[in-house]
Formats: C-alpha cells, structure tokens, sequence
C-alpha cells in the first residue's frame, strides 16, 4: 500500500475552487457585480501605501453618503456585520451602565447578548417576531429606568423582515437622555438610513447585503455625543482590536499610525460597490429596491402565499414568506437551489421551519431575479403537491413593474 508524504496534498482539494453559479436571494450575501469582483482582484499593494491611504480617505467620503452623515469618525472595521455591533457595544458601553435593549428578532437578540458581556445591566424590550419595536413600550421602559444611558435597536430584522422607523426612537432616546445605536446591517442601501437627520449617536452595517460587497467589512459611524462617551470612559475597552481609541489612529486623516493590516483587497471591492450606489443614487436604490418587492409580493400573492410582515412594516430587501401548512421546508429550498441555482433562507429561531427568508438586496434587487424566483416556487410547490397555477404569479408580477 502506497503511503503519502506528511504534507502532501493529494485527492480532494487538490484542484482550485471554483464556485456554482447562483442566483443568490436569501438573507445575504447578495449577488455581487463584476465590476466589484474585478476591484477585488487588483494587485495588492500595502496597507500604509500612500496610494492605500488616499483611497481610505475616499472610501469614508462614499461611507458618509450611503450613512447620510457627516460625522468624521465613519470607516469600515476589518470584519463581519458582528464585528461592527461588538465595536459599537465595547466602545459605548460600561459595566456600570444600563442599557434599554429592543428585541423583535435574532438580532435584538445579539444586542442583548453583547451588552451582558460589557458587564453592563440590560433592559430588554421585548415585541412580537415580525412586529415593529414598540415606541410605547421603550417610553415606559425609560420612564422606568431613568439611570439607563443608553437604547439599542435594529432597524431591519434580517430574521423577520420587521421595519423599525428609527427617527421617533431616536427622538425619544434623547429626550430621556440616551445615546443610541442602531443595527442597519441590511437597512443600508435598500431603505432610508439618515444618520444625521435622525441624530443616530452610533450606527453599524454590513456589506454583503444591500451594498452587494463580499463578506468582511463592517461600516460604522459615530457622531460627536458618542465619541464624547468613548472619550470619557472611566474603563479600558475590553477589546484591544475593536478599541476606537487605537482603530482611528489608523483611519484619521492624518499621519496614520499602525494598527492591523487591513484587508487591502475587499476594501477595494467596498470602494467600488460604494462608488456603484453613489452612480444611482441613494434615492433610486431605495426605489428599485421597493418596486422590486411590490413586484415579489404581488407574484406571491398569486400562488396564495403571504408574507409574515404587513405591509405597512415590511423590508422591502427582506421578505419573510409563510410557509404552508403541510408543505416540506427544506424540500423546496433544495428544490430551489439544485433545479433553479436559487438561495433562499431558512426561518431562524422560533421561526424555523415557518418561514422562507427571500432576499432582494443590492445587485440580487433585480426584475429577472424575481420573475425567476416566483417561477422556480411554482414548480417547487407543485413537487409538494399543492395547486399551482403556472405563469400566473409572473403575470401579477409583470402587472407591477408595467404599472
């Protein structure tokens, strides 16, 4: 019997990777361009290289756009959406400090679970999976914890597809003197986010949703009250890598010091992706990316199936459809990939096994995505054996877009 050599590399694995075609419309990623892949294979030059730098700098410019802010402390952090949310909570948060968290979804969840680990005490505002945060119940929740410094709250709940208007919580945060933080990981690029118009003290996102980027950046922007309370903190951080004090000596405008090697080339993919939506425009994207939705909705609707949100909530770039009765969960998302190359999500938490999660973000916001995905749920959903007329969501469809 032969033996290989310690080390080697034989069999699987031996050969370069190289990925299926999808058309992906779950919760993210999204499809991302050619022109931000192409960005992405540029030669890679040093992350203190003056031409890096000077890039650095129009990349917070394109960040201040898509955030609708000015505030000057705005750069995207080496890593996930998650990063993002523990660089705000570290940074913002004190053990001795109480914290009004909502939860209507998984993520509010990820809130709650960040500031337990700051030390900090935590309020928890609980709604209804696929309801809007309650505007009364944050009110009673400050009223009756007066010593409470500061609200979290996720716009867009990537597990239901929930809206949360973030101006009024804003507003009414301030007005019992709190900062706030806001998880837009999906909200960004795909609905109003008006960082400055809101007054969001700390705002976090990712950049595989709606901006169609790869996986691993995280934008933030802090405005002046929040960089006031990282100031004045009376505790060290309790994270070296994700401490603001050390992160913007890297990103400032000035003399940059050194503090991680920054992942030169998905940078230059976000750069690119930025450039694409400032091309649009933000008002356009906002549009494109409703027009779409109404488009899936009314399709939907033709084959009998609903949505876990109203209307009235509901992400245009997320949408939750209720699964029927009887109908087998995993059967049609398999269906979907292997005989139409389409990724959808499952349901996530108590929403498993209850709801398909389609998404409709950035560059997967198209018209040929949605008439593709309706079709390929037809013939799913007639493998299960339910009643399905064919053409006749594309049709609704089409009545959408030609109105």
């Amino acid at each position: 019997m032969s033996q290989s050599t310690p080390g080697s590399i034989t069999g699987a694995g031996s050969a370069s990777f190289t990925p299926p075609t999808r058309r992906l419309m779950g919760p993210g990623p999204s499809d991302v361009p050619a022109r931000v892949l192409a960005a992405t294979a540029r030669p890679t030059i040093g992350h203190l290289d003056p031409a890096f730098v000077g890039m650095m700098d129009e990349l917070k410019e394109l960040l201040r756009y898509a955030f609708q802010t000015a505030n000057d402390v705005t750069f995207p952090v080496s890593g996930p959406g998650s990063v993002g949310m523990e660089t705000c909570f570290v940074n913002l948060v004190e053990p001795h400090d109480t914290v009004v968290v909502c939860r209507n979804g998984v993520f509010g969840g990820r809130m709650l679970e960040n500031v337990r680990r700051c030390g900090a005490t935590a309020v928890v505002v609980d709604d209804e999976w696929g309801t809007p945060v309650s505007l009364d119940k944050v009110e009673a929740a400050l009223r009756e914890h007066p010593e409470a410094t500061l609200v979290a709250f996720v716009q867009a709940e990537t597990s239901t597809g929930a809206h949360t208007e973030p101006g009024p919580l804003v507003a009414l945060a301030h007005e019992h003197g709190c900062l706030t933080i806001v998880d837009t990981v999906t909200a960004l690029g795909g609905c109003p986010v008006k960082v400055d118009e809101w007054g969001i003290d700390a705002v976090y996102s990712g950049t595989q949703k709606c901006l169609s980027c790869p996986p691993g950046l995280s934008p933030v922007s802090l405005g002046e009250r929040a960089v006031r309370k990282v100031q004045d903190r009376t505790t060290p951080c309790q994270s070296w890598f994700m401490d603001l004090g050390l992160q913007l000596g890297y990103w400032s405008s000035g003399a940059r010091t050194y503090h991680h090697t920054a992942p030169v080339n998905a940078l230059y993919g976000l750069h690119e992706a930025l450039l694409i939506l400032r091309e649009e425009g933000l008002r356009a994207a906002w549009e494109r990316h409703r027009r779409n939705h109404l488009a899936l909705a009314a399709g939907l609707d033709a084959m009998g199936l609903s949505l876990l949100v109203s209307e009235r909530d509901c992400l245009p770039q997320l949408n939750a459809v209720v699964i029927p009765e009887g109908t087998d969960d995993a059967a049609v998302r398999t269906y979907l990939l292997n005989e139409a190359g389409i990724e959808v999500g499952a349901g996530m938490g108590t929403l498993a096994g209850k709801v398909w999660r389609v998404g409709l973000m950035g560059y997967s916001s198209r018209e040929d995505n949605v008439l593709a995905c309706l079709e390929a749920l037809e013939a799913a959903l007639q493998e299960q054996g339910r009643t399905v007329t064919p053409g006749r969501a594309a049709e609704a469809a089409q009545r959408v877009y030609a109105g």
